[in-house]
């Protein structure tokens, strides 16, 4: 977490939705995109939370779930993964 994400609050502002060429997006004013650390070309993944709405968030949750199961292989399988590294 960086030190901007600690002091933040919670919110009332609201997005606008607005048409960027043939699509739409929202616009993230620059003091927001300051505070969460995110610069133009960054993504969020969009996290459905049950009866909450959705997250917006920059890391990719399949990805963490990929990555914890590595893990746990890992740490299972060490004795294999060390004597083939030989």
């Amino acid at each position: 977490m960086n030190e901007h994400s600690k002091d933040l609050k919670p919110q009332t502002e609201a997005l606008q939705i607005r048409k960027i060429g043939n699509s739409v997006g929202l616009i993230l004013p620059k003091e927001l995109l300051a505070r969460l650390n995110l610069k133009e070309g960054d993504k969020l993944h969009i996290v459905e939370q049950t009866e909450r709405g959705f997250k917006l968030s920059p890391h990719d949750p399949k990805h963490a779930k990929a990555m914890e199961i590595a893990r746990q292989v890992m740490h299972e399988y060490r004795d294999t993964f060390a004597a083939l590294a030989k």
